[in-house]
């Protein structure tokens, strides 16, 4: 048995060195000891249990736990990124990993179907060419402040040789459902909407619905806001609303989109969604049990927050 005095030694040249940073020769002059006795000391320390040490890799790197996350929200696949000091810096990261999957994902003949955000934007940028395929756009243009647009996106992909796109010439969300339905009618719009129906990948940005997690919630009325969250919104994708537990929420507003439904996405055989920040997780989860999403980008602070969210068993 070790006796106390040396038990105390143990845990005080551990604490000077691995909590409090000093050196060796440090702890040595401090404590009255040569600098030889201080380097035994530390790894009779380690060697008895007294110092355990933890490598935990951050959550980017962390394979397994990806593979936990993507279990435990039942998705196929989840990427995490690193977050960054800034939203932008996090949205790069996230941009990259989405550019890195569709250049893999996008094979020859498929149909893909994009929406907008500022990451997919970003993403697309990356991209530089896809296989001869077809590009649906999955929602009409809606205006955000210093980016651009899904038509802005949609002539992204135009200029990739063998690439035919299927435009909507429309914005997402016009005044009334009347409105809404004419321009759904409209020929090249119909066409892209219908095309929809037969996508192979889509590809999807997920907010909560808040005012700094949808594009969509500070450009409607103070009314439509307070309708559709007392219906239950939690998430907005593509200009579409979702519970917490994934089912739609329809308010008013829904008649007002011109583009993707949830149900079409829902029945799209690979949908891949991309949101960050802790405030995202109710809505990353609600995505994924509402539209079947099967790849998941999220950052860091997501991912803890949905682990977080996760019942205790």
């Amino acid at each position: 048995m070790t006796h106390p005095a040396h038990a105390r030694l143990l845990v005080d040249v551990s604490r000077d060195y691995y909590l409090d940073g000093r050196s060796k020769v440090e702890i040595a002059q401090h404590r009255g000891i040569s600098r030889f006795q201080v380097a035994r000391l530390l790894t009779e320390a380690r060697e008895s249990g007294v110092v355990r040490i933890e490598i935990a890799p951050p959550a980017h790197l962390d394979g397994d736990r990806a593979g936990r996350l993507a279990d435990l929200l039942g998705a196929r696949d989840v990427v995490i990124v690193p977050s960054g000091a800034d939203p932008a810096a996090t949205r790069d990261a996230a941009a990259h990993a989405l550019a890195s999957i569709l250049a893999a994902r996008v094979h020859a003949g498929m149909t893909v179907g994009v929406s907008w955000s500022r990451t997919i934007e970003t993403a697309v940028g990356l991209l530089g060419a896809l296989p001869p395929c077809e590009v649906v756009q999955l929602v009409g243009a809606l205006p955000v402040s210093g980016a651009g647009d899904s038509l802005g996106l949609i002539e992204r992909f135009r200029g990739m040789e063998g690439v035919r796109t299927w435009p909507v010439w429309s914005p997402m969300l016009v005044g009334d459902p009347a409105t809404a339905a004419g321009m759904r009618r409209q020929t090249e719009i119909a066409a892209a909407l219908d095309r929809a129906d037969a996508l192979d990948l889509a590809v999807v940005a997920v907010g909560a619905w808040s005012s700094d997690g949808s594009t969509v919630y500070p450009l409607i009325t103070e009314e439509d806001r307070r309708a559709a969250t007392e219906a239950g919104a939690a998430a907005e994708c593509s200009g579409r609303l979702l519970a917490a537990d994934g089912s739609a929420v329809l308010t008013p507003l829904d008649a007002r989109v011109v583009g993707v439904t949830l149900e079409q996405l829902a029945r799209t055989p690979e949908v891949l969604a991309v949101g960050y920040g802790a405030h995202t997780a109710t809505a990353l989860r609600a995505a994924v049990a509402g539209i079947g999403v099967t790849t998941l980008v999220c950052d860091e602070a997501a991912a803890l927050a949905l682990e977080e969210q996760a019942p205790s068993t």
